[in-house]
Parts: C-alpha cells; structure tokens; sequence
C-alpha cells in the first residue's frame, strides 16, 4: 500500500479512536451476487411495466432494499406492485444464490484475517436473512459468519430503515457492544458507504473494477482487492496506536 493511502486510511478515524470491530457487506463485498440479482429484478420490473436492463437496475438500485425498488417501481409505472411483491421478488432471488452465488475473490480470507487479528465481525446487509443464508450456504462460509448477521428487514420490522440510513450498522455495532466510533465499514456501494458515514463509523470502499472516486467522494477510503483488506485493517490499528 502507497504511503498515501497510508495516511488516508490513519486520517479516516478520529485519533484515540482504537479498532474494535469490523462490518462487512453482504452483496459485492462477500458475495458475487449482484448481477445474479439484477437479472431477476429486471425481469421482475419489465412483468410490472418498468422495462429496466440488468446493467440498469445496478445503476438505479444498487445498495437498497427491494422495498426501495417497489417503491421506485410504482412512482414511475403509477401503480401499485402489490403487497407480495417484494416476497415474489425475494423468493426468486434466493433461488438463483442458492444455486448459482459464488464468493468475492478473497471473501473467505478476509473475513479469516480479521479474526486472526483479534477483532470481531459483523455482516450487515439490506438483504434478506433468507437470502444470506442461500448465499453462504452456496459459497461455504455459513460457519464463518455464523451468529453475526444483520438484515435491513430487522431494522424495517422495528419501524426503522436500511442502507442509507444509518440504523442497521448501528445495531450490528451495538449488538457487539462496540460504539460507532471504534467501527471499520467494509462497503461496495454509495448507499452503503453513506450509511456508515451517517453511523459515525470509517469506512473502506471496495471498488474492484474502478479507481472508486464515487465512494470517496462520499467518504470512504477505495481499496480494488479483498486479499488487500487484511493490511488495511492492521493500517488502521496501526495508524491508531
């Protein structure tokens, strides 16, 4: 890593701030799931009238919850989808990750170097519980994250929101008891990223096929490998003793 991601990376949390947990996402950050999931959001969308590729429905929705799209979905087309059509939606998606998700390159080393460095990790996701347990049932690290998943769907039960907002990284925080100040947030989107400026967390904007400028723009440090979030993290830990 240059010296000047170095310093970025130190500048990104207050001083006298120590590490104390690190957040993944879910969906582009531990699992390759989002084009499997545009594609049946297309599809989905043209049913309702909306005619949206898969390349468009990345554009417009990436990082939100299907909630999000429905309600998109029926300010364009003027009419209501349903009440079951997020669960439509939700049911064909699940299928396509139980047979088809694969995981981000270094997804599994990643998530095994932070605990090898001693500090816990939450998944936090505007997916479905559903949905994360196809997904890492298909790429094997249902034991990994076992015990440490958040959905958006719990936060919107509670009456609060997903990514954007701030809610659901601040309750995978509190859950392990760590305030929003000692958190690292692992993002791929520009919602995510966001949410956890709003949370008062650092984030890391994983951005493997660009140079991430939008997710820094927004606040995050971009980084392009997974097997690169290892020396990252320990940047921060360093940066901060």
């Amino acid at each position: 890593m240059s010296d000047r991601s170095h310093d970025t990376a130190s500048r990104t949390v207050a001083p006298g701030h120590k590490v104390r947990l690190v957040i993944f996402d879910c969906d582009g950050v531990l699992i390759d799931s989002e084009a499997l999931c545009n594609r049946i959001v297309s599809v989905e969308l043209n049913r309702a009238g909306w005619a949206l590729s898969p390349a468009e429905c990345h554009r417009l929705f990436l990082g939100l919850t299907f909630a999000d799209t429905q309600t998109a979905a029926e300010a364009h087309t003027g009419r209501s989808l349903g009440a079951a059509w997020v669960e439509t939606v939700t049911r064909h998606v699940t299928e396509a990750m139980a047979a088809e998700a694969e995981p981000i390159p270094g997804a599994r080393a990643a998530l095994e170097a932070t605990a090898a460095l001693g500090l816990p990790f939450r998944v936090a996701s505007n997916s479905s519980h559903q949905e994360m347990a196809a997904k890492f049932a298909r790429t094997g690290l249902t034991a990994l994250v076992h015990g440490r998943l958040h959905s958006a769907y719990d936060m919107i039960a509670l009456g609060k929101r997903g990514k954007p907002a701030p809610d659901l990284f601040l309750a995978a925080a509190a859950a392990e008891g760590v305030p929003p100040n000692q958190c690292v947030v692992v993002e791929d989107s520009l919602p995510g990223v966001q949410a956890a400026i709003a949370a008062g967390m650092s984030c890391l904007g994983f951005s493997p096929d660009n140079d991430g400028a939008h997710l820094r723009g927004a606040g995050a440090l971009p980084f392009r490998s997974m097997f690169a979030l290892p020396e990252l993290i320990r940047t921060f830990m360093t940066g901060l003793s």
